[in-house]
């Protein structure tokens, strides 16, 4: 298993490499749009087996919420290599716009603490 204290920028490169060797290269950004669906539902029907009410039939395969979490990553990393931006820097603009706007949106838990709760 590879080093797994990969940075954003490491997991395109990687990806980018993997998708190189084939000449059919990166699919275009409709069909990973698509693919991206297609793993977002997985990933609900792997939540809803582990942690909610719909137990998996006896001839399913056995997926991990962390398997599909991982190939949602491949996908999003084949997305921002296709349209040649960098996650990290998408990743920090996401971080900013949360810290800035929703900054009070929640309580915090040190202002929960003075309150008594």
């Amino acid at each position: 298993m590879e080093d797994t204290n990969q940075t954003l920028k490491d997991v395109q490169k990687r990806v980018d490499e993997y998708i190189s060797q084939f000449k059919e290269g990166y699919f275009s950004p409709l069909a990973l749009m698509a693919r991206l669906s297609e793993e977002t539902g997985e990933l609900a029907r792997e939540i809803n087996h582990y942690y909610g009410e719909k137990p998996k039939k006896a001839t399913e395969k056995e997926n991990t919420v962390e398997e599909e979490v991982g190939d949602m990553i491949f996908v999003l990393a084949c997305l921002a290599n296709s349209l040649d931006f960098d996650l990290s820097d998408s990743f920090e603009q996401s971080m900013q716009k949360f810290e800035t706007r929703d900054k009070n949106r929640w309580t915090k838990k040190e202002e929960e603490e003075k309150n008594g709760n």
